[in-house]
């Protein structure tokens, strides 16, 4: 069942966190749906503008609603992660968004403020959630590429633009960031930051990017299997769950993925080289995202927690 995020967020704030899963491919789509209906847990379907333009959205709408069918009992919104105003006004004119993300976190306050305010008032016309960004997250996913530590959501600016946006969710830069190297030296999340961005708009859902673990164990495989990631680090479970008491309602997820399906391929060519049939690595890689998303749905403290959540 299609719900909106605002549905999510309601039952969830200041108690558990909801994934928000990228989702480029079939087997991607497949278990998660899956394991959304076994764990009886709410999730976000996200899809970036690069997945768009890879799998076209008609093909990504297409798989997503072939897996509401499959799984009936899965409960989800889908979202549009990422996008400037064309990515936005395309999506809420299809129709098939709960939810778009607006992201001018790059620019100045005030064209940040411009920009998400033309996209907010086009998708309330059609009743359709908006998350806009204020700060700016480093690291590498897709096509967003930044340099250094990025810079901090500054707290003081949070509640002018909230209310100047009319914006539903508002994502902020606290320390985490884009792709398999979120942490540099012992920087975590900055708690401090998390603690006053609440205060100042209390019960306004806060959304987390670059919420994947990056689990050591996978970066062990796939490195023993040929690859080269060295020294990357993701959040840890216990910060990621202590930010759900300071407001954060969705936990963007992308890397762990990524990473799944590097270390399933990569470990099939080395173990078979003799083999070349794409099925055997994908049905090995839908398993793999199922059992991740069971344990990562645990974690958030999503598990039987969707029924709640129908609207």
């Amino acid at each position: 069942m299609l719900v909106s995020p605002k549905t999510l967020f309601n039952h969830c704030y200041g108690k558990y966190g909801i994934a928000a899963v990228n989702v480029f491919t079939m087997e991607q789509v497949i278990g998660l749906f899956s394991a959304g209906q076994k764990a009886n847990a709410p999730f976000i379907v996200q899809m970036t503008p690069v997945a768009r333009n890879y799998a076209t959205p008609e093909m990504l709408q297409a798989m997503i609603e072939a897996a509401a069918k499959l799984y009936p009992n899965a409960i989800f919104a889908t979202h549009l992660d990422h996008g400037v105003e064309e990515h936005a006004f395309h999506a809420i004119e299809s129709g098939h968004y709960s939810s778009v993300m607006i992201d001018a976190s790059h620019d100045s306050f005030e064209s940040n403020v411009l920009r998400t305010s033309k996209v907010v008032a086009s998708a309330h016309k059609m009743g359709v959630f908006v998350e806009s960004e204020l700060g700016v997250l480093s690291g590498v996913e897709d096509n967003l590429s930044v340099d250094g530590e990025g810079n901090y959501t500054r707290p003081s600016e949070v509640e002018e633009f909230v209310k100047r946006t009319g914006c539903d969710s508002l994502a902020v830069a606290v320390g985490t960031s884009h792709g398999a190297y979120k942490f540099s030296g012992d920087h975590g999340i900055q708690f401090d930051i998390l603690k006053e961005i609440q205060n100042r708009i209390p019960e306004f859902p806060i959304v987390l990017h670059g919420g994947s673990a990056v689990n050591y164990d996978e970066i062990v495989r796939i490195n023993k299997a040929g690859g080269q990631l060295v020294g990357a680090k993701g959040i840890d479970p216990g910060e990621l769950q202590r930010t759900f008491q300071y407001g954060v309602c969705k936990v963007n997820i992308a890397t762990d993925l990524r990473l799944i399906w590097t270390r399933v391929h990569r470990e099939f060519f080395s173990d078979t080289p003799e083999l070349f049939d794409p099925v055997i690595p994908g049905e090995t890689y839908i398993d793999e995202v199922e059992k991740f998303m069971l344990e990562k749905f645990e974690l958030l403290g999503a598990v039987g927690k969707a029924p709640a959540c129908k609207e």
